[in-house]
C-alpha cells in the first residue's frame, strides 16, 4: 500500500462522513471535532485536511486518517484502507500477502473498476476549502504587536475587582505587572489596527488578526468573546499569544444544560481570512534559572500561584497540550533547572486524562535530565491557587474556630470516639469518584463506599457538647479536620469521598463526606488497610 496519504484516492475528511463524526467548528486548514476515543463532546479533536492527520487535544490521541478509521473499527490499516474504498466506491485493489497493485487512470487516480470519475469530482466537492492563511510572524514581530495592542487597551473595572476578589487575590500592583486588560468593543477593531500598522507594527501573521471582507486588516474581538485579555509571555520574555477569559462561558447550542461552557478562549484568527492560529502558547512566570519549576494548567492559574508561592510557574492551556514542554524543558535544563513539580489540578486522581498528561510531563522532564515530582494538596480545593488563597485565609478561619469555642464553652462536655477513613491513592493512580460527592461514587458502579480502597487515618476522640446533635458534631469535625489539621494527624484534610465513623457505647454509625454535607453509607472497616504507625 502506498506509504504517503497524497496518493489515496481519498482524503481524512471522508473519513470523518464515514464515522459519521460530530464537526463543532471549522478553520483555515482543519475541523474541530468530537473525539471517538475519549468521548469528550466539546469540540478538542482536531483533523488537519491539509495534512490529513489528526489528534484530540483533550486525551492526546493521534494518527492518520487510517488509524482513525482502524481503531475505531478495530481492524488493521491495511483492511481500514480497503473497506474505506469499497464505502467510497474508488480504487480497484488485489490483495496478495499483503501486497496490493492499483489500476490508474492517466492522471495516476485509483478507480474501482466499472465506476466513472464523476463520483470521485462529487467527493472533491465535499471538501472542505481551506481559507488561505498568513505565513506567522517572527516572534519579535508578534511581541512589538501584541505589546502595542495592550498598552492601547485599559481594564474595566468589574474586570479588576474580579482579580482583585476573594476568588482571584491579586493586588493592583500584580495586575498592572501582569499586563491584564480588557477586550475593546467590536466597533474599535479597525481603528487600533489602522494605529497599530501607522506604529510600524507587522499585524500578518500575528494570531488574531485578518483581513476583512472588504480587504481591511482588522483584530477578532467581538461581543460573545469579550473579557479579560490574558498576555501570553515566554520564557524569553516575549509576548507569544494572549487567551480570554471570557465574561459569559462559551457554549454549543447542543450542549447539556448542565455543562458550564468553555471559560478560556485563545487570541485566534485561523478561521478568518489571512489569519492564524495561536499555537497555543506555553506560558513562563518567575525566575528561568530557578532550581525548581512548577508546571500548572492554565495562565492566569499560574500568574496567581507565581505570587502567592514566590516560585517560578510554566503553564500549559490544557492537560495534554504538553508538545512545547520539550524545547522549553531542554532550555531550562541548560539554565540548572533540576526539579520539576507537576502542579495539575487534583482531578488528576480521577480523571485518566488529565492523570495521561501528568506522566507526560514526568517523561519529558526525565528526557532532559531533570526530576520530576507530583504535588498534591488539600482535596478541598481543586487548583493550586485555590489551595494557597485558602492558606491565606486560614488566620481568619482560626478567629472563627475561636467564636465556635466561646459558643459552646459554658456547656456540658463528653468526648465522641471517630475514625477516618481516606482512599488510598498510590502514584498515578486514578480513582473516579476521588475526591467527589457520593453522586460520582454510584456513577462509577458503588453503592456503598468500597472499603478494600480505603485506609484507616484516624482513630481519636473530639469533645464536645453533650447533647449535641449529629449534624452540628459532623459540621464541627470538618471546620477541625478540614484545613487546620493536629500536627499528628497522618491523612489529608477531611475532603469529599472520605468516610467518617462515629462510634462509642450506642454503636456506630459511617457517613460519606460531600462538599456541603454528610451522607450515611454502609461501611466494612475491618476490610480498609489499618492505620499506619509512626515511624
Amino acid at each position: 500500500m502506498a506509504s504517503c496519504s497524497q496518493d489515496f484516492p481519498f482524503e481524512i475528511m471522508d473519513v470523518v462522513e464515514l464515522l459519521h463524526l460530530r464537526i463543532r467548528r471549522r478553520q483555515a486548514n482543519s475541523v474541530y471535532a468530537d473525539c471517538p476515543f475519549c468521548g469528550d463532546r466539546r469540540g478538542k479533536m482536531n483533523v488537519n485536511f491539509v495534512k490529513n492527520v489528526w489528534r484530540c487535544n483533550y486525551c492526546g490521541e493521534h494518527g492518520g486518517m487510517l488509524s482513525l478509521y482502524a481503531r475505531l473499527n478495530h481492524t488493521t490499516n491495511s483492511d481500514a484502507y480497503r473497506e474505506i474504498c469499497d464505502a467510497l466506491q474508488t480504487g480497484d485493489f488485489f490483495w496478495d500477502n499483503g501486497a496490493e497493485r492499483k489500476e490508474q487512470t492517466n492522471s495516476g487516480i485509483p478507480l474501482k473498476a466499472g465506476s466513472a470519475e464523476v463520483g470521485l469530482l462529487q467527493a472533491d466537492k465535499q471538501k472542505p476549502k481551506g481559507l488561505q492563511q498568513s505565513p506567522r510572524a517572527s516572534a519579535q514581530e508578534i511581541h512589538q504587536t501584541l505589546s502595542m495592542l495592550f498598552d492601547m487597551l485599559s481594564l474595566r473595572p468589574a474586570h479588576r475587582e474580579h482579580l482583585c476578589s476573594a476568588k482571584r487575590g491579586l493586588t493592583d500592583e500584580q495586575i498592572e505587572e501582569c499586563g491584564f486588560k480588557s477586550t475593546p468593543p467590536h466597533f474599535l477593531c479597525r481603528s487600533l489596527t489602522e494605529k497599530l500598522m501607522k506604529q510600524g507594527c507587522t499585524v500578518q501573521g500575528v494570531p488574531g488578526f485578518y483581513l476583512d471582507e472588504k480587504g481591511n486588516w482588522t483584530v477578532k474581538f467581538n461581543t460573545r468573546t469579550s473579557g479579560i485579555l490574558i498576555p501570553a509571555v515566554g520564557v524569553d520574555g516575549l509576548i507569544h499569544g494572549a487567551q480570554i477569559l471570557l465574561d459569559v462561558p462559551m457554549k454549543d447550542k447542543d450542549d447539556p444544560p448542565e455543562k458550564s461552557g468553555a471559560k478560556y478562549i485563545w487570541l485566534s484568527s485561523s478561521n478568518k481570512h489571512m489569519g492564524i492560529t495561536s499555537g497555543s502558547p506555553v506560558h513562563f512566570v518567575g525566575n528561568p534559572f530557578a532550581r525548581t519549576i512548577y508546571v500548572t494548567e492554565g495562565l492566569l492559574k499560574a500568574d496567581i500561584a507565581h505570587y502567592l508561592m514566590n516560585r517560578s510557574f510554566v503553564a500549559i492551556a490544557g492537560a495534554n497540550n504538553v508538545a512545547q514542554l520539550e524545547p522549553l524543558f531542554a532550555l531550562l535544563a541548560q539554565n540548572g533547572t533540576e526539579l520539576i513539580v507537576e502542579a495539575h489540578d487534583m482531578d488528576k486522581y480521577s480523571n485518566e486524562m488529565i492523570a495521561k498528561g501528568s506522566s507526560r510531563i514526568y517523561e519529558a522532564a526525565r528526557r532532559n535530565g531533570m526530576d520530576c515530582r507530583r504535588l498534591t494538596w488539600n482535596p478541598n480545593h481543586k487548583g493550586i491557587d485555590d489551595w494557597q488563597l485558602a492558606l491565606r485565609r486560614m488566620e481568619q478561619q482560626k478567629k472563627e474556630e475561636k467564636e465556635v469555642e466561646k459558643r459552646y464553652l459554658d456547656l456540658p462536655y463528653r468526648k465522641q470516639k471517630f475514625r477516618i477513613y481516606q482512599l488510598e491513592m498510590n502514584g498515578l493512580q486514578t480513582i473516579p469518584f476521588a475526591f467527589k460527592e457520593v453522586r460520582a461514587m454510584r456513577q462509577a458502579g458503588y453503592e456503598q463506599p468500597p472499603a478494600s480502597e480505603y485506609r484507616l487515618v484516624l482513630d481519636t476522640e473530639f469533645p464536645c457538647p453533650e447533647n449535641l446533635e449529629e449534624k452540628e458534631l459532623l459540621r464541627l469535625l470538618k471546620e477541625q479536620y478540614g484545613s487546620l489539621v493536629p500536627q499528628d494527624y497522618r491523612g489529608r484534610p477531611l475532603a469529599p469521598s472520605d468516610v467518617v465513623e462515629l462510634y462509642g457505647q450506642d454503636g456506630r454509625s459511617y457517613f460519606y463526606v460531600n462538599t456541603e454535607s454528610f451522607e450515611p453509607v454502609r461501611f466494612s472497616p475491618f476490610l480498609a488497610r489499618p492505620l499506619q504507625q509512626n515511624t
